[in-house]
């Protein structure tokens, strides 16, 4: 079996690359409930990480505390170079503003139209631009997240669970980031749906030169799209690694999960796929 000190060597980014995201030393708690008790990650820029874990393992609380949506107690986080800890106003924006979040629901705003929605950022951190401008920038990542141009009037009650997901999608990259945030983006879709939605991040991967970090349990996705993956278990990041790599990998959790009947059937269609 694959030492695990010696995958999480592989942590780290490129030689003299910085990371886009690193954090070291995080620790999360609720109340007497530890989830992260030191955690460390780097994500390469232009990569797709994807983010592993059994129930309760910290996830979302890990993506939120990079977000700033959530305080971490102890740790360093860096985002595109910056303190992604820091509390001055004029930094946390410029990082709001170069990252896209697609949250696991989609957290779309139910009583306005989907083109009202993709627009929210925008006129939160571009309110000098006319109207009829922000209509075009809003169609354009609409079509860009592969829904049709009518899409743009319709409210998300309109919408299937997949354009829902394609609409918040569209939302995260009306600004441009570089760095997108996806948490569990093919929940509830369909195995059509799903494909189709992994092969879509892989386009805008190349297309936009985009990094993302995202947070899945699809077994397909972590074969398909993700050029690492990190494990997070017994309160930390056990390890980063490919997923072929992390196969052989001596843990309880990692074995059941990339070796059990499910990984098979997902290696052998991405074998299938190569």
């Amino acid at each position: 079996m694959a030492d695990p000190i010696a995958l999480r060597a592989g942590n780290g980014s490129a030689a003299g690359e910085t990371p886009v995201v690193r954090v070291r030393g995080l620790v999360n708690h609720f109340g007497e409930q530890v989830v992260h008790d030191g955690v460390d990650l780097d994500v390469r820029r232009g990569e797709i990480l994807g983010v592993v874990g059994g129930s309760g393992s910290g996830k979302s609380v890990l993506m939120r505390a990079v977000l700033g949506l959530r305080r971490a107690d102890a740790g360093r986080i860096e985002v595109l170079g910056m303190d992604a800890t820091s509390t001055d106003p004029v930094l946390r924006r410029h990082i709001q503003r170069s990252t896209g979040v697609l949250f696991q629901d989609g957290a779309l705003f139910s009583s306005l139209t989907v083109g009202e929605n993709v627009q929210v950022p925008l006129k939160e951190y571009y309110p000098e631009l006319p109207e009829s401008l922000r209509y075009e920038l809003a169609l354009l990542k609409i079509k860009l997240a592969g829904l049709p141009a009518d899409a743009i009037d319709k409210l998300p009650s309109q919408l299937s669970g997949g354009m829902r997901k394609r609409a918040a999608l569209a939302r995260a990259l009306a600004l441009d980031p570089p760095l997108l945030f996806l948490d569990e983006p093919t929940a509830g879709l369909d195995p059509i749906g799903a494909a189709a939605f992994d092969a879509l991040i892989l386009t805008l991967r190349r297309a936009l030169g985009l990094t993302v970090f995202l947070i899945t349990h699809d077994l397909d996705t972590l074969y398909a799209i993700c050029d690492r993956v990190a494990v997070l278990a017994d309160r930390k990041v056990l390890a980063t690694a490919p997923v072929a790599e992390l196969e052989r990998l001596d843990h309880p959790w990692v074995q059941e999960y990339f070796n059990g009947p499910r990984a098979r059937a997902a290696r052998a269609t991405a074998g299938a796929n190569d």
